[in-house]
């Protein structure tokens, strides 16, 4: 299948290092993500093209709207509530990880307002990344569950965390290995059963280094951050591969949308109608090479789709409630 080109257009000026963790919220008409090796989130009022910076003690993976205002963000070392912007950071949670070398990354909330939270292991070398939920809605203390971990799904790097409309299919993926998995999910019970492969991308090749002219091996980039529309469609943001992969919920291949850098990192639905496709991307780590030929690397980019996608969920806590 060929890639689309399509008419993207460039929502920020300023590039970050490691733009994350995109999320429309439908209250205030903003579009919120996070610059994870910057260590802070970022909010733009789109119709106003206002932009505003919240510095962080450390590596946001992931955030969250929060049901009464404010959000609910991961951290490398622990997980907070803020009740407003720029508010006082509430720790509601300590993941059972060593920061010194694994961080919060790609993460968002279900229909009932637990906020989920997968992790990366920096070394690369040993396979200790996880899947974590936290629910908060009883009165009791938070309950964390390692949904996923080392013993029964091996991953380096948590990514493409999303689910299907109905919510009975949740998608996760493990970028190093370019494999995008699926689960059965039963909400209530917050279980997952029914293991299996979603797709499976072509490793990356031998000593396959970014080309500008586009000469050597081919590659298709690793799966990164994910978002599903209405229709169930699976879009994935292609790191290294230059594309936004739409799969159908059986796995077919639908479209290939060619990005504006190499690096896209995760995208997520917004705009008034849910039809805007907003798209994050990196700067960290890429070659100067790589860079002179993409400067807008590490820009929020932006397109139109004709489905809508699905709402952002909001997190829910005991005095706290879902939208």
């Amino acid at each position: 299948m060929s890639r689309v080109n399509v008419n993207w257009q460039t929502v920020t000026r300023q590039p970050d290092e490691l733009g994350e963790s995109p999320f429309w919220h439908p209250q205030e008409r903003m579009l919120y993500w996070v610059d994870i090796a910057g260590k802070k989130i970022l909010r733009l009022h789109v119709a106003t093209d206002t932009m505003e910076t919240w510095e962080l003690p450390s590596e946001p993976g992931c955030i969250a709207p929060a049901g009464g205002g404010g959000l609910v963000m991961a951290l490398r070392h622990g997980v907070f509530r803020a009740r407003q912007w720029r508010g006082p950071l509430q720790r509601i949670a300590t993941l059972d990880y060593d920061p010194a070398y694994l961080r919060a990354n790609d993460g968002k909330c279900d229909a009932v307002g637990r906020f989920w939270i997968g992790t990366l292991d920096e070394t690369r070398v040993t396979r200790n990344a996880a899947l974590y939920s936290l629910d908060c809605r009883a009165a009791h203390a938070p309950l964390v569950e390692r949904k996923t971990d080392h013993a029964t799904l091996p991953a380096t790097t948590a990514n493409g965390l999303a689910w299907s409309p109905d919510g009975r299919t949740l998608y996760w993926a493990d970028t190093p290995r370019h494999l995008v998995h699926a689960w059965d999910f039963e909400i209530h019970s917050n279980t997952l059963t029914a293991h299996r492969t979603f797709v499976q991308f072509a490793p990356k090749p031998a000593g396959w280094q970014f080309n500008p002219a586009g000469d050597g091996a081919a590659y298709g980039g690793r799966p990164d951050g994910a978002a599903v529309d209405v229709q169930g469609n699976y879009y994935v943001a292609m790191f290294e591969g230059q594309r936004v992969c739409k799969f159908a919920p059986d796995g077919t291949l639908l479209a290939e949308f060619a990005t504006p850098v190499p690096c896209p990192t995760m995208p997520c639905f917004g705009g008034e109608d849910l039809q805007t496709l907003y798209l994050t991307s990196a700067r960290h780590h890429r070659s100067a090479t790589e860079l002179e030929a993409f400067p807008r690397s590490g820009c929020v980019f932006s397109m139109r789709l004709d489905v809508p996608g699905l709402p952002v969920n909001f997190f829910a806590g005991p005095t706290l409630h879902s939208r």
